[in-house]
Formats: C-alpha cells, sequence, structure tokens
C-alpha cells in the first residue's frame, strides 16, 4: 500500500511540473523584466484579453509601442482593429 502511495505522488508531481513548464522563448521574457506588466494599461489590456478574441483599439497599439510592452504579441487584421 505505501509503495503504490508513493508511486502516485510521484507521478502526480512529475505531471504538474510539465504542465506547469514555459518555453524558453518564455524563460528569457521572465528574466529580461523585472515585473510581470509594464504598466497598469499593459494588466489592463492583458486582463481584457486573457481568453477568446482579442479586442484591439489604435490605442491599445499606440500604448503597446510607447510603453514596450513585452511577452507574446497579440496579432489581429488592421480590420479588426476597433475604432474608439
Amino acid at each position: 500500500m505505501y509503495g503504490k502511495h508513493w508511486r502516485s505522488v510521484v507521478i502526480g508531481t512529475a505531471l504538474l511540473l510539465a504542465a506547469g513548464c514555459a518555453s524558453k522563448e518564455e524563460w528569457d521574457i521572465w528574466r529580461s523584466n523585472t515585473s510581470h506588466f509594464q504598466s497598469k494599461e499593459h494588466y489592463d489590456f492583458s486582463m481584457k484579453n486573457r481568453s477568446g478574441a482579442a479586442t484591439v483599439t489604435r490605442q491599445d497599439v499606440a500604448m503597446a509601442q510607447s510603453q514596450s510592452w513585452f511577452g507574446k504579441a497579440v496579432t489581429v487584421d488592421q480590420a479588426q482593429i476597433l475604432e474608439r
């Protein structure tokens, strides 16, 4: 019984660690920045677009460029950028 429990813990831990791993590129981004988000606007944009289709305005694009946001870029066609 003790052996079966021990194996389950090891297998569960290995699966948990494998599921939470970042790619080399993601780790490089994390190491090169001291915070998770560049600014409050970066945080707000990321929380607004964390699931589903991205909602991007021209103001979002301008802020991302002026503040040098980092991380995985959200890509949309010009036609999908909302005028606000």
